[in-house]
């Protein structure tokens, strides 16, 4: 029975004692079994095999090219699998040598980028709660503190219209790194979407991570990506 599914949904989310509308037409039995509150909506949240819990592991620098029959790396090695990739080559920048000064050798640096989009309502999520309820939406993410540059992950979130393109909310975040002492931790970031609006039903996930190339290959890392929708809202707890 409809009823019983819709009962089922209100006692595993309290979604009554929150004040989410329930509808008679929204397909309980669906909402149930796809769960979209309270869980990552992203896939393969960390391509790096590697967790926050754990420190970074420490780069090894030999101070040696690779071998004559051993191609330079200039890519990550990870499983990328459910990201779309992509990679922009920087070019050098020269701006610290002096005129007439020839310099052997130079970093090479490139943005790596990993994004996904979300459908909400895939997910198990419905019109009536995103138009009027407007759940929280609540991201995460942990980038590693590799200090190749000042500048080593950017963010960029948007939420999205039925149509995949128009952008109803966005939130970008550029960190520039303390390289005067040296650190090698996970940082974090976070940010909570609400009163986003009417109309939202794709998130767009991207995040770019600096990589550097000099005689050897050193990459930044990022991991336990997450979109998880919560089943309050600003001023409902």
């Amino acid at each position: 029975m409809a009823a019983d599914w819709k009962q089922k949904c209100d006692s595993q989310w309290q979604l009554g004692a929150h004040g989410v509308p329930r509808s008679d037409s929204v397909d309980w039995k669906s909402v149930f079994e796809k769960k979209p509150f309270d869980r990552n909506l992203l896939q393969n949240p960390s391509p790096y095999g590697v967790n926050h819990t754990i420190p970074p592991p420490e780069p090894h620098r030999s101070g040696m090219p690779p071998p004559p029959n051993q191609p330079p790396q200039f890519e990550p090695d990870g499983n990328f699998s459910d990201w779309k990739t992509s990679t922009e080559v920087l070019p050098y920048d020269t701006s610290g040598i002096p005129p007439g000064v020839v310099v052997c050798q130079l970093p090479q640096y490139r943005w790596f980028s990993l994004d996904q989009c979300v459908d909400l309502k895939a997910e198990g999520l419905w019109d009536q709660l995103l138009d009027e309820f407007q759940p929280e939406i609540v991201i995460e993410d942990w980038y590693e503190e590799s200090q190749l540059h000042k500048s080593i992950y950017q963010l960029d979130i948007k939420l999205l219209g039925a149509d995949g393109k128009t952008v109803i909310k966005q939130h970008t975040y550029n960190p520039e790194e303390n390289l005067e002492c040296y650190s090698h931790t996970w940082k974090k970031v976070s940010h909570v979407f609400s009163k986003y609006g009417p109309g939202v039903r794709y998130i767009h996930f991207l995040h770019r991570l600096k990589n550097q190339f000099m005689v050897e290959f050193f990459n930044t890392k990022v991991t336990d990506s997450s979109i998880i929708i919560k089943t309050s809202k600003a001023g409902v707890k």
